[in-house]
């Protein structure tokens, strides 16, 4: 089977591996030169991804994967094609932005040949494929869906990190627009996958067909949202309980001993490609979802919330130089895509803070990069905010920041003991004796 991937990021690429290694034949193609070099070399041209390298040394060489830049050269003849190119959604009006979606359909539809099973993996809003991308693609390649061409939609359903995991282990969900279509789908990525066996499941695991697109981009986007509104509730008893005296994560244990109830974890920020996204492409659908709107402006408050605690706390940040640990969405990424950082910043800026930010997985180069000056532990400060839990930041003790009137820890992550005579703010910790301390500074 020719399999063809278009965009070899951080999804695509481990996706295009994966096809390649069940014995495809691949060719992924990508719009970045650099990107398509270094894959062509064998060599993996982002970190953190497990497995990744020892496939590509593999598969690479061995001529089963190879990148382009040039959709004239990985469409024609494919017999699938798997697009995962990134969907943005603007930050002011909260819509989709097509804009690098629409130039991939259109590229792969000028050179799309019939028979082909066209599956987009993107998270997209309900109605998306059937409404926007078939009728592109028919009106450029001037061949018929369901005839010439089948479409489906299969989200992706994967962490960075650990995709080739997640690929056995999560069911592969479908939605095409025929039952032909949907034969096709289910014969391309039963030839692709392997599931692990889930005795926690209704049905086995495998690929899941849920009859139509639309169902299949609800899906996606219903389970992640989820989680952000699941995030928000936390975060709403989290504040509430800073407030009055009570430690939320007991609370939330507690509530979690019985099986009704699945409370998250709170937070001082919802980073990634993902949570703060997709509740926002729903939106744009069901723009009354009073509840996903809510929850999502109630996440993003957050940062700017414990910030001006910080300064009430401390009676002001003019002047003051604060420290964020962490500027990664989450432990074990070098990612900043939507992180906490960049409110926290914004925040303490907008209170006068000089701030300085520090993360394990970047060195002082790249955070200048993003305008924010390196922090080196062990160096002055006023204020640290723990906004990735990083495990080295557990570590952390009031000596290695000296100086330091206030820790505002945003993930619970850091032991009372260790700031001990420093007063310490733990989002959702009322109860603490150390939040007595912060109340009286």
């Amino acid at each position: 089977m020719k399999t063809a991937v278009v965009a070899l990021g951080k999804i695509g690429l481990p996706l295009a591996v994966q096809f390649a290694d069940a014995g495809h034949e691949v060719v992924g193609v990508d719009v970045d030169a650099r990107q398509v070099e270094l894959i062509n070399q064998a060599t993996e041209p982002f970190p953190g991804e497990a497995h990744l390298q020892e496939k590509l040394s593999e598969l690479v060489p061995a001529g089963r994967l190879r990148a382009t830049t040039d959709y004239a050269e990985a469409i024609p003849g494919a017999d699938a094609i798997v697009i995962v190119v990134p969907l943005f959604v603007d930050d002011a009006t909260w819509e989709p932005d097509f804009g690098w979606m629409d130039a991939a359909t259109r590229s792969l539809a000028e050179h799309l040949t019939p028979g082909t099973l066209v599956s987009y993996e993107t998270t997209l809003p309900v109605g998306t494929l059937r409404t926007r991308f078939v009728p592109m693609i028919e009106e450029i390649s001037g061949l018929k869906e369901s005839s010439d061409f089948f479409a489906v939609f299969s989200p992706e359903r994967v962490l960075t990190g650990r995709v080739f995991e997640d690929l056995r282990k999560y069911p592969k969900l479908i939605g095409a627009l025929t039952a032909e279509g949907t034969a096709r789908a289910r014969e391309f990525y039963e030839s692709a996958l392997t599931f692990d066996e889930r005795e926690d499941l209704a049905r086995p695991n495998g690929v899941w067909d849920l009859g139509s697109p639309e169902a299949s981009e609800l899906a996606k986007l219903a389970e992640t949202t989820y989680r952000d509104v699941n995030i928000a509730l936390a975060n709403e008893f989290a504040l509430f309980a800073q407030d009055h005296g009570i430690d939320v994560y007991k609370v939330i244990e507690a509530s979690n001993s019985q099986p009704y109830s699945h409370i998250h974890q709170p937070g001082i920020a919802v980073g990634g490609h993902c949570i703060p996204v997709y509740p926002r492409l729903y939106l744009s659908g069901d723009p009354d979802a009073t509840t996903v709107r809510t929850a999502r402006q109630l996440n993003a408050s957050v940062p700017a919330h414990l910030v001006e605690r910080a300064a009430g706390l401390l009676g002001s940040l003019q002047g003051l130089k604060a420290v964020v640990l962490g500027a990664s969405y989450r432990t074990g990424v070098k990612e900043t895509a939507f992180s906490g950082v960049f409110p926290v910043v914004e925040a303490l800026r907008a209170h006068g803070a000089e701030v300085a930010v520090h993360d394990t997985y970047y060195d002082d180069e790249e955070l200048a990069g993003f305008g924010w000056a390196p922090y080196t532990i062990g160096d002055a400060a006023d204020l640290v905010i723990v906004q990735t839990n990083h495990p080295e930041y557990r570590e952390l003790t009031a000596a290695d920041v000296p100086g330091v009137k206030l820790i505002v820890d945003g993930r619970n992550i850091t032991a009372a003991e260790n700031w001990t005579g420093t007063p310490r703010l733990v989002l959702g910790d009322g109860s603490a004796s150390t939040h007595r301390q912060a109340e009286e500074a």
